[in-house]
């Protein structure tokens, strides 16, 4: 499970209850309840790099929906690897973009737009009220569609039982980096619990040789191999496979005052 309504309130127990009554054998596990509230582009980018490491056959219910009650679809989409249950508002962007066989084209900043749907990819509209929880909130989607949805789906139930296919989702274009005046220039995906930024420059996207990193005003020479391998800033790659900007013993968010999409700038030595 993965949520915007934190631990505070009844609404993550609410859906667990849902799911158990259905299945009292699901094993349930949260990945974050956390999100920035409605920041679908961080709930997408924790998704996309936790999913991978579930058992194949995973089902992931996804709600960060400022949409809720709206006419936005509920979706569910499935992968060779995993179910993921979701409303249909770009949550699903990083796993629709990493099976396209061509991707999105690079962008600057993350656009939502409707996505034909990669090679091997399926997804269904939730339309079908047989497996709603009754009778259904028009604020708490995720209690009443989305739960039980994702429990029957896990009790074997084919995925065209709940809705008509679909050949195309919303996904938001990952802002990739791009090449200009002799830079590669990228920006900050994400920001973690620890105030590491984490870039959209891969580490198949680094050039050979030294590098050199611009962040503002701030310059670090190298990439390093891990957090306490420096004094200060420094550049590594991460566990995501990006290359992210640390501070050794700080919080390197708040020393460079930067947030989400602020831009950087790498260069080869």
């Amino acid at each position: 499970m993965t949520t915007d309504f934190g631990t505070s309130d009844a609404y993550v127990a609410s859906m667990k209850g849902v799911i158990l009554s259905l299945n009292p054998k699901v094993v349930i596990v949260d990945i974050c309840h956390s999100i920035e509230l409605q920041d679908i582009l961080q709930a997408a980018f924790i998704l996309g790099t936790a999913y991978p490491y579930f058992p194949k056959g995973t089902i992931h219910l996804a709600v960060v929906d400022p949409g809720v009650g709206s006419r936005r679809k509920a979706i569910i989409l499935k992968t060779h690897a995993a179910f993921f249950v979701a409303p249909d508002n770009g949550i699903l962007s990083y796993i629709v973009d990493e099976h396209a066989e061509t991707p999105a084209a690079s962008a600057k900043t993350a656009a939502l737009k409707p996505r034909n749907l990669p090679t091997g990819l399926e997804a269904a509209a939730i339309t079908n009220p047989e497996f709603w929880h009754h009778p259904v909130s028009s604020t708490f989607h995720g209690r009443d569609i989305l739960s039980p949805v994702a429990a029957h789906l896990s009790l074997g139930v084919p995925l065209h039982k709940f809705g008509d296919r679909l050949s195309q989702v919303h996904a938001f274009t990952i802002p990739r980096p791009y090449n200009a005046r002799g830079s590669l220039t990228g920006c900050v995906l994400h920001i973690d619990n620890f105030g590491n930024l984490i870039t959209n420059i891969r580490s198949s996207d680094l050039p050979a040789g030294n590098v050199t990193i611009a962040i503002g005003k701030h310059r670090i020479e190298g990439i390093n191999r891990f957090y306490a391998e420096t004094e200060g800033l420094a550049a590594i790659t991460g566990s995501s496979g990006y290359v992210e900007i640390s501070l050794k013993n700080g919080n390197a968010a708040a020393f460079l005052k930067t947030k989400v999409g602020d831009e950087i700038k790498l260069k080869g030595v």
